[in-house]
């Protein structure tokens, strides 16, 4: 027991990173743990090993074939001893078995042929319409790209138009190549980017950094071209492993951070951002056309890790801090269609980006990741496997700690189901609405008992006002009507009150008279 409570953490030794054959390169998990160079190396031997081995069986059937012939044609030429309907069940049997073995070998012969692969096929003869996916016109992004990609070359002037040729040739090519299994585009794609990459590299005298820009233009008109018809092909199990791994982080939905011994804090703001950062980076990536684009959203996601371990941490982070981590991320995370994006970027990189480059060294420790999280058992918790299981399958959840928690808990029923992390919450949000509802009740007390005090000492003040009043009443005394001076002692010295008088004459006259009036006053 004491052993089970000792978290192991993930570590991975970065020799395991690189490729198995020791060639320095970063490998992945997809090409059985080699680099893209080596992978090629090894898969191109097979394949002709193959090939050899088809076309001896090819002319063997065609030897078996000629036999059959013959031997027909010299029973055909021979006397007939037995009559003819004896021999004629025979004979159409041995038609019918010269005719599979003819079809056979024709099959094989067109298959390993060179010219049914790169011959164009012909559609549009007898004024046949063309097919609607050929005559459909472009979506806004690729048309953007395109002028993109035309703007870049003219300032390469005449490697640029040597580039841009060959781009559009490569890709009308891969058009008529729609029955390729996905290795073999991935070859055909891979071969165009070596072949352009030594070119542009005798052009350019050796300088690799102008190289390099100009295969990113060169991966981005093309991938964008050719999205559609190589991201998840049919020919692929593809959509399979992706339903598979989402139903597999789906059911590991209650590891957490103490099982993954992850050094990541979410308690702290700018880590809790950083964490979310990261899961929309690896969220984004399935929006991305361009390998190139998925590779970047992976190293901004990678980037948001490391900043968060540095913040909890406050010491850079490790190998070992940000593996676990990683794993951790993509389990909250659940990307979309990880597995088809994982093998788009593995087909149809530029190869030197995932061979070095934190890049590469990213892309490996997410394919690491990834597998970790389809190998995880009891083991790699250090849990019973007994209670893995019961956690798998949802019977049970582990028992989160609940003493930092800050929430008071309830003692749910018996019984498995009660058990569940859903039930379990359950129980807690109704144990705190228990506790709001004891707090509630207690508030309205509070109100109540206010409102009493309220109205009690309104009735006491209106009673103390009526006492006062009826203890000294008040009189209201209205004071007697008199005249405005008639409380002036001095009356006989006031002038007499002045009487209009009318006077008659000229207006001169009138006005004399009443100046020489006024003037005796």
């Amino acid at each position: 027991m004491s052993q089970r409570k000792e978290r192991r953490g993930i570590h991975v030794d970065q020799s395991e990173l690189h490729c198995n054959k020791g060639c320095g390169y970063y490998g992945n998990a997809a090409w059985q743990g080699l680099c893209s160079k080596c992978w090629r190396e090894e898969y191109q031997r097979a394949r002709q090993k193959q090939i050899q081995e088809d076309w001896a069986l090819a002319e063997k059937l065609q030897r078996e074939e000629e036999v059959a012939y013959a031997s027909i044609q010299g029973a055909q030429s021979q006397p007939q001893a037995q009559p003819q309907a004896s021999l004629a069940p025979f004979s159409k049997f041995e038609e019918k078995k010269t005719n599979e073995k003819t079809r056979k070998v024709t099959t094989v012969k067109k298959f390993f042929s060179p010219s049914s692969r790169t011959a164009p096929k012909k559609e549009n003869q007898e004024g046949k319409t063309p097919s609607p996916s050929i005559s459909r016109q472009s979506s806004i992004e690729t048309d953007r790209v395109s002028r993109d990609f035309v703007d870049f070359l003219k300032t390469l002037h005449k490697p640029g138009r040597e580039v841009h040729k060959q781009s559009r040739a490569f890709i009308e090519i891969m058009a008529n190549k729609k029955d390729l299994s996905a290795d073999e585009l991935s070859e055909c794609v891979q071969d165009f980017y070596q072949n352009l990459s030594d070119r542009l590299m005798t052009h350019f005298k050796g300088s690799s950094e102008r190289v390099e820009r100009v295969m990113d233009e060169v991966e981005k008109y093309i991938m964008t071209r050719l999205y559609k018809s190589v991201f998840c092909p049919e020919t692929t199990d593809d959509e399979e492993k992706d339903l598979a791994t989402q139903n597999r982080i789906r059911a590991l939905h209650w590891v957490d951070i103490q099982m993954l011994c992850v050094p990541v804090d979410e308690e702290i703001p700018e880590v809790s951002d950083n964490v979310v950062k990261a899961i929309t980076d690896v969220i984004e990536m399935d929006s991305k056309r361009v390998p190139r684009d998925k590779l970047a959203c992976i190293t901004r996601c990678s980037k948001h890790i490391f900043s968060a371990i540095k913040i909890t941490k406050s010491e850079p982070a490790s190998a070992d801090d940000f593996l676990p981590t990683l794993i951790y991320i993509v389990l909250k995370a659940n990307p979309p269609r990880l597995q088809s994006n994982i093998q788009y970027i593995t087909r149809f990189c530029n190869p030197s980006r995932l061979m070095t480059g934190e890049d590469g060294y990213y892309f490996t420790n997410l394919c690491c990741a990834v597998a970790f999280i389809e190998k995880l058992d009891a083991q790699s918790l250090n849990l019973d496997p007994e209670d893995f299981e019961r956690y798998m399958s949802g019977q049970a959840s582990p028992r989160r700690p609940e003493a930092d928690s800050g929430w008071p808990q309830v003692d749910p029923p018996s019984g498995s189901a009660a058990s569940s992390p859903a039930l379990s919450q359950v129980y807690q949000n109704l144990d705190l609405l228990s506790g709001l509802g004891s707090r509630q009740d207690r508030v309205l007390e509070g109100v109540q008992s206010l409102q009493r005090d309220l109205i009690t000492w309104q009735e006491s003040v209106e009673r103390e006002v009526q006492e006062i009043l009826e203890k000294y009443p008040l009189e209201i005394r209205l004071p007697t009507p008199s005249a405005i001076d008639s409380d002036n002692v001095e009356n006989d010295r006031l002038p007499p009150p002045l009487t209009p008088q009318v006077f008659a004459g000229s207006g001169s006259t009138i006005l004399s008279l009443f100046f020489r009036q006024w003037y005796n006053l």
